[in-house]
C-alpha cells in the first residue's frame, strides 16, 4: 500500500514534461535503480508518452508494465523482458536480494506479469525472460515494426529531463 501511494505522489508531483506524441523507445536497458525507473515512468503514465519496447526492458525497466497505462505500451518481435528479485551492494560490494525492493517490484506488476513469474519460477537471483507470445499475451504488439514518430527518446534522455523537472520544482518551492 505504501507503494500504491508513493507512485500516486510521484504521478502528482511530474509535471507534464512531454508532448503526448513523443515516443519513448527502450531498445537495451539493462536496469538501474528502483526509484529512478519509478519518477520516470510516472513522468511518462502523466505525460501520455507512448512507450516501444524494442529490445531488451531487463530488472527494473520492467517497472514500466506496472506504472505506465497498457495503452500506451507496445512491444515489437524484438521485445524481452528480464525479471529477478532486487538486490543491493553488501559492505563488500557484493550483491545481496532486497526483500523490500523485491517486494515493491512484486506490488508494481500488473496481477498477469505476477502470475507469468509466479509459473516460471518467481523473483529470484535468476534472470528469467518473457518474450514472444507470452509477452503478447501482456502487452499489444506495435504490430510489424514499431511507430516512427517525430521524436523518440531512450529512458536515459527521460530521466535526466525528469530529474531537471524535479530539481527546477525543488528550487522553485524554496523561493
Amino acid at each position: 500500500m505504501r507503494f500504491a501511494a508513493l507512485l500516486l505522489g510521484l504521478a502528482l508531483v511530474s509535471a507534464m514534461t512531454v508532448p503526448a506524441s513523443a515516443t519513448m523507445r527502450i531498445s537495451e536497458d539493462r536496469g538501474g535503480q528502483i526509484g529512478h525507473y519509478m519518477r520516470t515512468f510516472a513522468a511518462v503514465r502523466s505525460s501520455g508518452e507512448q512507450v516501444v519496447i524494442d529490445g531488451n526492458c531487463l530488472s527494473a525497466c520492467t517497472l514500466v508494465l506496472g506504472l505506465v497505462p497498457r495503452e500506451q505500451i507496445c512491444a515489437t518481435s524484438r521485445a524481452r523482458l528480464g525479471f529477478h528479485a532486487a538486490w543491493m551492494p553488501d559492505a563488500y560490494g557484493r550483491p545481496i536480494t532486497s526483500p523490500m525492493g523485491t517486494q515493491a517490484l512484486w506490488d508494481i506488476y500488473p496481477p498477469r506479469v505476477r502470475s507469468w513469474i509466479s509459473r516460471n519460477g518467481g523473483l529470484s537471483r535468476k534472470m528469467i525472460f518473457m518474450h514472444g507470445r507470452a509477452l503478447a499475451g501482456i502487452v499489444p504488439s506495435c504490430g510489424g515494426e514499431a511507430p516512427k514518430t517525430a521524436r523518440a527518446r531512450s529512458f536515459r534522455d527521460a530521466a535526466i529531463q525528469t530529474l531537471g523537472n524535479e530539481r527546477a520544482s525543488a528550487t522553485h518551492r524554496r523561493h
